[in-house]
């Protein structure tokens, strides 16, 4: 099983906000994952963002790969680990 790191939408229409989740790389965006990492919220000025970050780094260490969204959020907080 393939594992992502990526962004589900939730909030209203116009108004997103956005979880971070471990899921199967096959599941729908919305659908089932395997574990809630943190939030985005675009919204704010500047975007709020809180992670687990010793549970980002477990799914990283696990071979999870983070979208290209996913990874540019894990990079201004710091929580890229250096490539292998």
């Amino acid at each position: 099983m393939a594992v992502k790191i990526r962004l589900t939408r939730k909030g209203t229409k116009k108004k997103p906000f956005y979880r971070i989740v471990a899921a199967d790389a096959e599941a729908p965006r919305d659908g089932r994952f395997l574990e809630n990492l943190g939030t985005y919220d675009p919204m704010v000025d500047p975007a709020a963002i809180s992670l687990k970050e010793d549970r980002v780094n477990y799914w990283l260490s696990q071979g999870a790969k983070p979208t290209t969204t996913v990874q540019s959020i894990l990079k201004k907080q710091g929580s890229q680990p250096s490539p292998a």
